[in-house]
């Protein structure tokens, strides 16, 4: 009798001990998985959007706006010519802004300044800002990849 109480526990913290070594290992190789396998995207191919009204745009001031899931930023320079960009920094992915101050387009992040032709000027970001080609059609601002 005693024998099949002790066969029983035993059986029983067996379980137990496996049950935690295994739900352990999902752990900590679940995460490392999905980290060198990332998920396929989402996102759609978004062809172009409206960024506003062209006459909304004035002169040495910049829009953000929807792309996709993404932000955008339309750019009109003191010159008063249209430029666009994702407005998505190519440091750390924060979004970036016009100022009006100094002319140009800044990320807060960490301080990196991009000129109104998407150009990195200081900061630490690796690239350029993606470029956008820009159309008014209607008096409507058609912001387009490509």
């Amino acid at each position: 009798m005693a024998d099949t109480q002790n066969e029983d526990r035993r059986r029983f913290l067996d379980a137990v001990l496996t049950f935690g070594f295994v739900s352990t290992a999902v752990a900590v190789v679940y995460p490392v998985a999905r980290y060198l396998v990332p998920p396929a995207s989402e996102e759609p191919a978004t062809a172009s959007a409206v960024a506003g009204k062209s006459t909304a745009i004035a002169v040495n001031s910049g829009v953000v706006f929807k792309f996709g899931t993404k932000p955008g930023i339309v750019v009109r320079d003191p010159r008063g010519e249209l430029h666009a960009f994702s407005a998505v920094c190519p440091h750390l992915g924060c979004t970036v802004q016009y100022r009006p101050d100094t002319s140009d387009i800044w990320c807060a992040c960490h301080n990196a300044v991009f000129d109104v032709e998407g150009a990195i000027v200081a900061g630490p970001p690796p690239r350029p800002l993606e470029r956008l080609t820009v159309n008014v059609r209607g008096g409507d601002v058609v912001v387009s990849r490509g």
